[in-house]
């Protein structure tokens, strides 16, 4: 394909569509990924569907601030992490603790997607024995992106494809069936997650943590990726499963 001028069009930079249930979310469990998107200069798109205010504001509720000022400090919080992770990010206010899932906000998701066009999708798991809000997310991210898919849905936008979907790790992964199929590298960029983990100060109990997991990870990544010669390395991984089929021409 080319422009008028015969020179050949431009290609649209890739898409990835992140569905999160909380501010936190999507930087504990994928800061990662969408670091190294953005450096690659592809759109990355939040799509967070409630400010963690009733359940993962612990802190804020001791020192005594009302509902409304919360959900402004957890707004605050993720748009400076996204920021620092180079992403686009859109709030939905749609209630945790519980969050419902509501044809409603279905309905909203399917415009992201068909606006965002995303050629990966990042979203929870289906499990969460913790914390029901996680899989109530999950469960909208995938109903939105099948009914994007359909011709006959109505909206705007154009219908899409079939994006290959990454569930990012919770946070007690043993309890909620995950296996970490795929380790990504996030060596590269872990300074990055780690200032927009910082942005999270109503949740700073989870810094050390989530740094720990990345060496963890990283270690495990090392242990599959070449020969076990116990060589000292410095790498940062983040864990994801796959809930649909990887398409490919070559076993790799």
């Amino acid at each position: 394909m080319t422009h008028g001028n015969g020179l050949p069009a431009t290609a649209p930079p890739r898409s990835t569509l992140v569905i999160t249930a909380h501010a936190g979310d999507f930087v504990w469990r994928a800061g990662g990924a969408i670091a190294l998107a953005a450096a690659r200069g592809e759109k990355v798109t939040i799509a967070c569907l409630t400010f963690g205010e009733r359940g993962e504001s612990a802190q804020a509720w001791r020192e005594g601030r009302k509902l409304d000022e919360i959900k402004e400090l957890r707004r605050d919080e993720a748009e400076r992490a996204a920021a620092a992770l180079g992403a686009e990010i859109r709030f939905y206010d749609a209630g945790d603790y519980p969050l419902v899932a509501t044809a409603e906000l279905t309905d909203q998701l399917v415009a992201v997607y068909r606006a965002a066009q995303p050629d990966v999708v990042l979203t929870h798991p289906v499990a969460d024995p913790y914390n029901g809000d996680h899989p109530a997310a999950n469960r909208m991210a995938l109903e939105a992106r099948v009914l994007a898919q359909a011709i006959g849905y109505p909206g705007e936008g154009d219908i899409i494809g079939a994006p290959p979907v990454f569930y990012f790790e919770p946070h007690q992964p043993e309890m909620s069936g995950f296996k970490p199929e795929v380790l990504l590298d996030i060596t590269e960029v872990w300074e990055t997650k780690r200032e927009a983990m910082e942005c999270l100060g109503a949740q700073q109990h989870l810094w050390d943590y989530y740094t720990d997991l990345a060496v963890r990870r990283g270690v495990q990544l090392k242990r599959n990726a070449g020969p076990n010669l116990g060589l000292a390395h410095k790498t940062m991984a983040e864990a994801y499963m796959r809930p649909y089929p990887q398409i490919a021409k070559e076993l790799a």
